[in-house]
């Protein structure tokens, strides 16, 4: 049996431990998006609308470091429900914006106890959390 390079270890990649948090971090959502019928990224777009209602969808996008080929299959399934809706711009058609309806803002409501029941169960002191809150920023700045 070969010796493995230090470099490929698994328990040497700063990724894995990112990986594996954001999935369990993630997942304990789950439960509290069932009854609004919800993913997780479905509901970090919700949070941008409920903060700025009528964004672009490229703006969208850039806050949420995702790509239009992610986003457009979430928008579409939310409008579904009926949680908002897009329209295209008159002056320009490939600027399309995102609005919420009422039932989107309506929505909030039932949104708004999840960050604290979801907090409780990542064992973090506040100190603790806002300091890996910036680390995190910290990384994701560093490659863009």
């Amino acid at each position: 049996m070969t010796q493995t390079d230090p470099r490929l270890k698994l328990e040497n990649q700063l990724c894995f431990p990112l990986y594996a948090c954001a999935r369990k971090v993630t997942s304990l959502y789950t439960p509290y998006f069932k009854p609004m019928g919800l993913t997780y990224t479905q509901y970090i777009v919700m949070l941008v609308l409920w903060e700025e209602d009528g964004v672009t969808v490229g703006e969208l996008c850039r806050r949420l470091y995702l790509d239009n080929g992610t986003i457009t299959p979430l928008l579409k399934k939310l409008e579904g429900q009926g949680y908002l809706e897009r329209k295209r711009s008159k002056e320009d058609e490939r600027v399309v914006t995102v609005s919420l309806t009422e039932k989107g803002r309506e929505l909030q409501q039932m949104a708004v106890s999840v960050p604290e029941k979801v907090g409780s169960c990542v064992k973090l002191n506040p100190e603790e959390a806002q300091t890996l809150y910036k680390l995190l920023y910290k990384v994701i700045e560093g490659m863009d």
